[in-house]
């Protein structure tokens, strides 16, 4: 699997805002309630859940 060159701002979003890192790769869907119910238990479970799904695809 190659990165692309916007997978790069990806991971800076995911790291600033997880959800809106998230919402760049995969729109707005369950990925994304997701990701949003584990930014708001944990910062850091949003943060890896972001970059997981951002690899994925």
């Amino acid at each position: 699997m190659a990165l692309t060159f916007s997978d790069i701002f990806k991971f800076i979003f995911a790291v600033i805002f997880p959800p809106l890192g998230v919402l760049l790769e995969r729109g707005c869907g369950v990925d994304l309630l997701i990701n949003i119910g584990l930014t708001l238990l944990g910062f850091i479970p949003g943060i890896i859940h972001a970059f997981y799904i951002i690899l994925k695809y």
